[in-house]
């Protein structure tokens, strides 16, 4: 225990390290976080301070023993590595026992309580061995899928300037084949059944979205074009267009004037006949009788007719 002073104020830390050292030197002190009041570490203290040793460990690893140099302050992870030599075992595979207990790879060796000659049984672990290697299963298989998303990648490449190139020539109005068309279309539809057929995931999966878009784009595109390849050329279209317009405007245009002739009063023409006028003013006539006569709806007092006498014989 310290000692309280039962007059005047309390020792600091480097009045009570100048009193230790016969008030020669001061030393400086520092709390550590479990209450321990310990001197201060600079620089040169840490280079005078002495390496910590290399202590022999002896592992047991089913009826073999390997025996490892190790630094006494280091971790358990680190013994893992250096067992991965001789053992055969993976880090991530092992189990280090000490004193009957797995010992967690973060734990340092000191701190545990290993010293010089102790004994550490290695454990393999199973459950770790298969979920290792499932990942490495997946890891190799990303890496096969983003491999042939990359050959797709560059086929479709050689594709696009096949594409361009026909855009090229049906927007000027030229013509060509039909086949050609659908053959590279053929050929990006088998492109995008391979993507089709390919199980990604993360990177690699958003690598085939990508893909399919791409694929899909250029179908579309060689769509149009083979629609537009199939139309007449534009020239004749609009020559024939512009036929028929003008035909019609001529048709129309009779019309409007023959209609205009019979409606707006002309001048006198001569004619063998004698003189004929246009005019819009037509002659009215009266309702002719109806063939089939009725009987007046007025009653009216007819003279009788003259009858004449006819005489009968017998």
């Amino acid at each position: 225990m310290m000692r309280m002073r039962s007059k005047g104020s309390p020792a600091s830390p480097k009045q009570r390290g100048a009193a230790n050292n016969g008030g020669s030197e001061e030393v400086e002190w520092e709390m550590r976080p479990g209450g321990m009041l310990v001197q201060k570490r600079t620089a040169e203290s840490d280079r005078a301070c002495v390496p910590p040793p290399t202590i022999r460990v002896r592992v047991k690893h089913g009826s073999s023993y390997h025996e490892i140099y190790i630094n006494s302050q280091s971790t358990f992870g680190e013994l893992k590595k250096m067992l991965a030599g001789p053992s055969g075992v993976h880090p991530q595979d092992q189990k280090l026992m000490f004193k009957d207990k797995e010992r967690d790879s973060n734990a340092y060796l000191d701190v545990i309580g290993v010293k010089e000659r102790s004994k550490i049984v290695l454990v393999e672990d199973p459950t770790s061995q298969e979920r290792r290697f499932l990942e490495m299963r997946k890891a190799a298989k990303m890496e096969k899928a983003s491999k042939s998303i990359s050959e797709i990648s560059l086929e479709v490449d050689k594709f696009a300037s096949q594409v361009s190139g026909l855009e090229s020539v049906i927007s000027r109005g030229g013509k060509v084949a039909e086949t050609e068309v659908l053959n590279l279309i053929e050929l990006l539809m088998n492109q995008l059944i391979k993507l089709d057929g390919i199980i990604a995931d993360g990177d690699v999966k958003l690598q085939r979205r990508m893909q399919v878009k791409r694929v899909q784009k250029y179908v579309e595109t060689l769509d149009l074009l083979k629609i537009k390849n199939a139309m007449p050329s534009t020239n004749g279209v609009h020559q024939d267009s512009t036929q028929q317009n003008q035909q019609r405007h001529t048709v129309v245009a009779n019309e409007a004037r023959k209609l205009e002739q019979r409606q707006v009063p002309g001048p006198r023409r001569q004619s063998s006949s004698g003189d004929v006028v246009v005019t819009t003013k037509w002659e009215t006539f009266d309702p002719a009788p109806p063939l089939i006569p009725y009987a007046p709806t007025t009653t009216a007092t007819v003279a009788p007719a003259n009858k004449l006498n006819w005489e009968f014989f017998d």
